[in-house]
């Protein structure tokens, strides 16, 4: 059964991600929605992707926490602009909603902004649930945490258009299978993008890098 106040909410939060991807679009902004559960290594992959992309592709970054402001002071060392959001503010939200990304999007400036990307809270649930106003959404598995957690959490893993399945310079060390890992998030979302990386070895990012790059000139006919 459905509760109508939860339909209602969802319904209000996905009208105001459309008007954000309008905006976004008119501003020429491609918009990337990266989450993952806390201590996937995402802060540091992305420490390392936004390198990368420069120059060829300007980027800026909304960091989502409960508490806190270390991803953002962390994100800020790349020279990418950066606008942190806490949620202990106002209730500890365990995800980011439209519009709080509408409100942090006016802290920056866009007109020399090709991609803007959004590190959710950390999460495996609530976020997959809220639309933001984003272009596509990533997802990162640490291989910590086990091959099942596709299929524990699915609809994270069936939203995203990309995945991550990072820290693979562990898996020596685990006993973890990581092809089933991969598997297992194929089975939930067939033919899904996934890239095998070592955020701290640097190891497997080019190929993300190229893709993500490849969506946002895509967009805009580049």
């Amino acid at each position: 059964m459905e509760i109508p106040v939860v339909r209602k909410v969802l319904d209000v939060n996905d009208t105001m991600a459309q008007e954000n991807r309008d905006y976004f679009t008119q501003q020429g902004v491609y918009v990337f929605n990266l989450m993952s559960s806390p201590g996937s290594g995402k802060t540091t992959l992305l420490t390392k992707v936004l390198q990368k992309l420069a120059p060829e592709i300007k980027a800026a970054v909304i960091v989502g926490d409960v508490c806190t402001t270390n991803d953002a002071d962390r994100l800020s060392v790349t020279g990418a602009p950066v606008v942190q959001i806490t949620t202990d503010d106002f209730g500890g939200d365990c995800h980011l909603a439209a519009h709080v990304i509408r409100s942090a999007a006016k802290e920056l400036d866009l007109t020399d902004i090709d991609l803007l990307i959004v590190e959710n809270i950390g999460n495996l649930v609530c976020p997959a649930e809220f639309e933001i106003g984003e272009d596509s959404r990533g997802v990162v598995l640490s291989i910590t945490e086990g091959e099942d957690k596709p299929l524990k959490y699915p609809l994270m893993f069936r939203v995203c258009n990309v995945a991550i399945l990072n820290k693979m310079d562990l898996v020596p060390y685990l006993e973890v299978d990581a092809d089933l890992a991969v598997k297992n998030m194929l089975t939930v979302h067939p033919e899904m993008p996934v890239f095998k990386t070592s955020a701290t070895k640097d190891t497997g990012l080019d190929a993300f890098v190229d893709w993500l790059k490849g969506e946002v000139n895509k967009k805009f006919g580049k």
